[in-house]
């Protein structure tokens, strides 16, 4: 290789350490939430940071199997109430399993936008609220249903159709396309 090609590849892998340097550093001034072990970045969508939680691989695959991460990818604004793998955990025995077969389809994806708001709702908009409604507020989901919120102490809670509460165990999770807040709970239409 001569000299003027050595000084070119030089001058390409720079420059591309350069651009990567400058999306990881901007990525360092965002304001993160840690969620599942990885940071959650507000420049990101709901999907490119929930691939990364290890506490949403449940979640992950769910919305995968019924279609939904285009739309999860899309401008939004969403507020996304995503329960963990914990949560998932605590359904029946084998209702996962079910709900991802792809007969199931039109079902699982009920209750997955069962867990979502059109618009953004930060965690002290829900809590304002709460507040109006005299200690609960009733929200339209997605899917069509409503879910309604209420406090308890310093924790923010939401109770789903069948009657189950979960709790919000991490508020404001910012995304470029919306928030999610982490659930304990999955919720049921």
């Amino acid at each position: 290789m001569n000299t003027r090609s050595k000084i070119a590849v030089f001058g390409m892998v720079a420059l591309s350490f350069a651009f990567s340097g400058n999306a990881a550093a901007q990525q360092m001034k965002e304001k993160t939430v840690m969620v599942g072990g990885a940071a959650m970045y507000p420049s990101k969508n709901i999907i490119e940071n929930a691939v990364n939680s290890k506490d949403h691989k449940t979640l992950v695959a769910a919305v995968k199997a019924a279609g939904l991460v285009e739309t999860l990818q899309s401008k939004g604004p969403f507020t996304v109430f995503a329960p963990t793998d914990a949560a998932f955990a605590k359904l029946p025995a084998g209702t996962v399993e079910n709900l991802v077969k792809p007969e199931n389809k039109a079902m699982l994806t009920k209750i997955l936008t069962y867990h979502v708001l059109p618009g953004k709702y930060s965690a002290k908009q829900v809590w304002a609220a709460v507040k109006a409604g005299n200690g609960k507020a009733m929200m339209k989901t997605v899917q069509g249903e409503q879910l309604t919120f209420w406090t308890k102490g310093k924790d923010l809670y939401v109770t789903d159709a069948k009657g189950n509460k979960a709790k919000v165990t991490i508020a404001d999770v910012n995304q470029s396309n919306g928030v999610i807040h982490v659930i304990d709970t999955v919720l049921m239409p």
